[in-house]
């Protein structure tokens, strides 16, 4: 109990004052058996009786221009040895380079994980002339200023850091606690320094000293390495080595040094950066350190000699001298800055001037819902500070509701549409958990689809130029991903998540005076409250067999479990209800079908349409009403055995109207895809249809006998659904959709019943809104109104896959 209310007090951001008052009130402690009074006895016993896993935090001052400034920080060393030696991750750290294939003839190489990157093995090779056999550390460095205040502007500077031995899967979950904060680097603005180019430049020089501070002790140890445990014991002589860098493009500049406007990994020039075709190469690194060098010479030959080299003249950069490391390879591509909140960004813009705000959100307003796809129901034109999240929501649909639209002029849409499906591969493509050499050239040649469409925008007066930094940095996204693994190995997103845990929360727990002190002092409690609560599972869950962990690629399968509630939603439905209040028209009909093709599916020649009809006409129900599930879910598998918690990845709606409170709840019957070839498991185009979901229901227990012979195999699930016809042979040429219509048979919708298991996923459609969207229109009701659509094949990464 003791245990459980200390876990409680320290994990559920409950104030040391709160805490304090509830344990003063008569009897509480006494009740609970508790050995502490107040919060700050818990406290003592948490510093001085709970072993540490994670090093103390160092206060320290960094003298720059005459002036001294605190940093916080943690031994990196020791930092390192707390996540290699860490037995949560034993078995699935990665200690040398591989090679993937996913031929047995070994020709076409697959790169996912940053231990299967040409990074690795290069520096591997390196580093074996002189020490072979010993095993590299790659660290992640990442470093963002982020606001904790919504009034007083206040910021904290967290540098956060990881190691690529552990896998992506388990390094982007902040509950895995696979990152460690290294430090709070000082937040001055310097406001007493006037000129605001020496501003910037003490600034620069300030981040790069603490730094070069706090990463000090790589420069020996990454060249001769240190004896380290892993989790399971074993020892062996390790080599910690900075790998890369992950950061926007502010913090890239900063680290490199590079002016704004440019690009922080190559030669480019900055009017060339909208170019496709202007040659580049990687910065010079050994030039770079000679100017850096000429420091000694003086300061006006310092100055020149950066100008010369093309980076800001910095003092001693932390990179300067760590082994084995190129600054410029080091950064990393950025997801979130560069695409979401980059590219995609400018496009919503260009978008909204060549079509029209008020056009685009009416056709928001009248998107039929579905699991993957978010709403909104003002548009998306009126929305300010969009977040990266809502930039990935917009994605979804944001070529569907610009197709049929009419330009200015009367311009060709053709090249429009071609663009933003360019940039929307890219963007997919990008995410890939797993490219190969055939990939990444689709993702060049997504690329090189919107730099050949681009002009549009320029025709229609919208841009002049496309000198944009981050749509060059997008031509680095292949090399990059072959050097370190694809992008979801560094992608500032989950390290921006870091933020709410280790700067957000840590600093509401202070009392706002001298808060680093009592930051650090938080953080390293909640350490010690998680490491014990995790030792103390281990033991309660006793020596169990774990199954021996084998690194693979990861894949683009849709694994995962269809899951329908244990009890219906509705008990006893009557078949009118069905055909009144779900839309099932022909639900008599089709049933009366399925049970006599069941009955018959094992004759020597399958009956003829018209000979089903016929017999199906002698099929009597013997229920009046039938148990209805309003909702089947998709949940996730551990595929990869890293011990990832079950959710909730898609689910099929099929409900009628109905109250919801005080407001009316419109009825809801999703679309979606339906395995024709009887293996479900086994996904392509030429074995799916799109179908509408009206009904998910069960056959009465007692009912199954009398309607089906003893040697049919009965589902214990059905749906009724409302076909589309089956896909044409090439999805449309201007912006690579399938499109779609009702498949009708005398006027009449095709409707049949199917094993709910054949539903293999929620499909979206995209109504073909035309070049005006009818007002009429709404998204309850747009499935029924629109004759045509278009399936939107970029809810989410399968689907893309899929169909593309």
């Amino acid at each position: 109990m003791e245990w459980e209310v200390a876990r409680w007090a320290k994990l559920r951001g409950l104030s040391s004052t709160a805490l304090s008052d509830l344990l003063a009130i008569e009897g509480i402690s006494e009740r609970l058996s508790l050995s502490f009074k107040n919060a700050n006895e818990l406290n003592a016993i948490v510093d001085h009786g709970l072993p540490t896993g994670r090093p103390k935090f160092k206060r320290e001052q960094i003298v720059v221009a005459g002036e001294a400034f605190d940093i916080y920080y943690r031994d990196v060393i020791e930092c390192v040895k707390s996540l290699y030696g860490d037995p949560d991750f034993a078995k699935y750290l990665a200690f040398a380079p591989e090679r993937h294939y996913s031929d047995e003839d070994e020709t076409i190489r697959l790169f996912h994980d940053m231990h299967t990157g040409k990074w690795w093995w290069d520096t591997q090779k390196k580093l074996d002339k002189d020490n072979p056999g010993g095993t590299i550390i790659p660290i992640i460095i990442s470093s963002d200023k982020t606001q904790v205040t919504l009034f007083r502007n206040k910021s904290v500077y967290p540098v956060y850091l990881t190691i690529g031995n552990i896998p992506k899967e388990i390094r982007r979950k902040p509950s895995r606690g696979a990152h460690i904060l290294l430090a709070y680097l000082p937040c001055t603005r310097l406001q007493h320094i006037t000129n605001k180019a020496s501003r910037r430049r003490t600034l620069a020089n300030l981040y790069h000293a603490c730094l070069r501070r706090v990463l000090a002790p790589l420069k020996s140890i990454g060249v001769d390495g240190l004896r380290m445990a892993s989790g399971d014991g074993a020892l062996r002589r390790c080599h910690p080595l900075f790998a890369s860098f992950v950061g926007d493009y502010p913090e890239q500049l900063l680290v490199t040094g590079i002016k704004f406007g440019e690009c922080p990994k190559c030669d480019v020039d900055a009017d060339d950066t909208g170019s496709n075709t202007a040659p580049f190469h990687l910065r010079n690194l050994t030039k770079v350190l000679d100017a850096l060098a000429a420091l000694d010479e003086g300061n006006l030959s310092f100055v020149r000699a950066c100008a010369a080299a093309g980076i800001k003249p910095i003092v001693h950069p932390f990179w300067e001298d760590l082994p084995f490391t190129n600054i410029f390879r080091a950064i990393t591509p950025d997801v979130l800055h560069q695409l979401y909140q980059g590219l995609i960004k400018h496009l919503l813009g260009w978008l909204s001037a060549a079509c029209g705000g008020a056009e685009i959100d009416a056709r928001c307003r009248r998107l039929p819902p579905n699991h993957h796809i978010h709403l909104f129901s003002k548009g998306i034109t009126c929305l300010s500070r969009i977040s990266g999240t809502e930039h990935a929501q917009i994605c979804r649909f944001l070529l569907g509701i610009v197709i049929g639209i009419r330009l200015p002029n009367n311009l060709n849409a053709g090249r429009l549409l071609r663009a933003v499906q360019g940039l929307l591969d890219f963007l997919y493509l990008a995410q890939y958990p797993c490219h190969s050499l055939e990939s990444l050239q689709l993702l060049d040649d997504a690329l090189d689809l919107f730099h050949e469409n681009k002009d549009i925008f320029v025709d229609l007066g919208i841009r002049s130029n496309f000198n944009l930094p981050k749509l060059h940095a997008a031509r680095h996204y292949s090399a990059m991903i072959m050097m370190f693994g694809t992008t979801d190995n560094y992608n500032t997103e989950y390290t921006e998540r870091l933020h709410i845990d280790f700067a957000k929360d840590a600093y509401r727990a202070t009392n706002h005076k001298d808060e680093f002190v009592q930051m650090t002092r938080w953080l390293e409690r909640k350490e010690k409250i998680m490491r014990h609560d995790k030792y103390i599972n281990w033991r309660c869950a006793g020596a169990e067999e774990t199954m021996p962990y084998h690194s693979r690629p990861p894949d683009m399968t849709f694994r995962r479990l269809q899951s329908v509630s244990k009890h219906p939603t509705a008990k006893a439905v009557s078949i009118d209800k069905l055909i009144e209040d779900y839309g099932a028209t022909y639900f008599r009909e089709a049933l009366a079908r399925y049970i006599t093709q069941l009955n018959h599916a094992n004759d020597p020649i399958p009956l003829r349409s018209q000979t089903l009809d016929v017999l199906a006409q002698d099929v009597h129900f013997p229920f009046r009403t039938l148990p209805i599930f309003h909702r089947v879910k998709w949940l996730s598998v551990d595929a990869r055995g890293h011990g990832d918690a079950t959710a909730t990845l898609d689910s099929v709606h099929a409900r009628p109207q109905c109250n919801s409170g005080s407001s009316l709840r419109p009825r809801r019957s999703d679309t979606a895809l339906v395995s024709t070839s009887g293996n479900p498991d086994v996904v392509s185009i030429e074995g799916v249809r799109v179908g509408q979901v009206r009904v998910i229901f069960s056959l009465p227990s007692k009912s199954v006998p009398l309607l089906f012979s003893p040697t049919v195999k009965v589902p214990t699930h059905f749906a009724y659904i409302e076909w589309f016809e089956p896909f044409t042979s090439a999805p449309d040429r201007h912006h690579g959709l399938y499109k779609l219509s009702r498949s009708l048979r005398g006027g009449e919708k095709v409707a049949s019943i199917v094993p709910l298991a054949n539903i293999v996923r929620s499909v979206h459609l995209m109504p073909n809104f035309g070049a005006v969207v009818p007002r009429e229109w709404t998204s309850d009701t747009v499935l029924d109104n629109c004759n045509t659509f278009w399936l939107n094949s970029y809810i989410d990464r399968y689907t893309f896959s899929l169909f593309k």
